[in-house]
């Protein structure tokens, strides 16, 4: 880990704690090495941060391609292992840029959801990222980010204080995801993502926890291209 990054994550980890009273379950399930996709929920514009506080790898972040029109902070987030990607159409460029990263070993972060939550409710699955993950080898650690709606919701300027939480689950290895079509897999995560959630979400307090879809509903998308 470079020592910028370390400096980075140590402030990111200070503030997880003190200002959002940070709790993660599941922190051994991230494999130390090796290529790993981490498919995340999107609650707000704390999310890369949130799902890589406590994994002790740099890891690199798809980050929509607007985000990188400020040539400053352009230049802070590449720093931080983060590229581009255009939402809304296939973005080859982007595509390939995650097979080399997760080639090369790296730990790439990645939303399926493509935009964060208008309620703080799960949404709908993409499955490119996960068909990513199997063309090059790389377990997908479903990863549940918690709370961090109620401290940032869409719409808010700045975030506030509020508990949040970070649960990762047992790896999908890639021969699980073999000869899945997309929905399918697709379906698979957000399953995952639901049983984290039913096992982590109860530990927040109840104005914490965001309204829950339908029993049932799993409507999806094509893909776009400390214990």
């Amino acid at each position: 880990m470079r020592p910028w990054y370390r400096f980075c994550r140590v402030l990111c980890q200070l503030g997880f704690v003190l200002l959002f009273r940070g709790r993660v379950f599941g922190a051994r399930n991230v494999p130390r090495r090796g290529p790993v996709v981490l498919a995340c929920n999107h609650q707000s514009f704390l999310d890369p941060v949130l799902a890589t506080v406590a994994v002790p790898r740099e890891c690199h972040f798809m980050a929509r391609d607007t985000l990188f029109r400020s040539p400053r902070f352009r230049r802070l987030i590449e720093a931080l292992n983060a590229f581009p990607v255009r939402r809304g159409s296939a973005d080859l460029a982007a595509v390939k840029e995650t097979l080399r990263r997760l080639r090369a070993g790296a730990v790439v972060t990645a939303f399926p959801e493509a935009t964060r939550t208008p309620d703080g409710a799960l949404q709908p699955m993409r499955g490119g990222v996960l068909l990513m993950a199997r063309k090059a080898g790389a377990p997908l650690v479903p990863t549940l980010i918690f709370g961090a709606f109620e401290a940032w919701p869409r719409g808010a300027r700045l975030p506030r204080p509020a508990p949040i939480l970070v649960a990762y689950g047992e790896p999908i290895w890639p021969d699980q995801l073999e000869g899945l079509p997309e929905t399918a897999a697709a379906d698979l995560l957000r399953q995952r993502l639901e049983g984290l959630l039913r096992r982590y979400g109860g530990l927040l307090p109840r104005r914490a926890r965001p309204p829950r879809p339908p029993p049932g509903t799993r409507a999806m998308e094509p893909a776009a291209a400390i214990d």
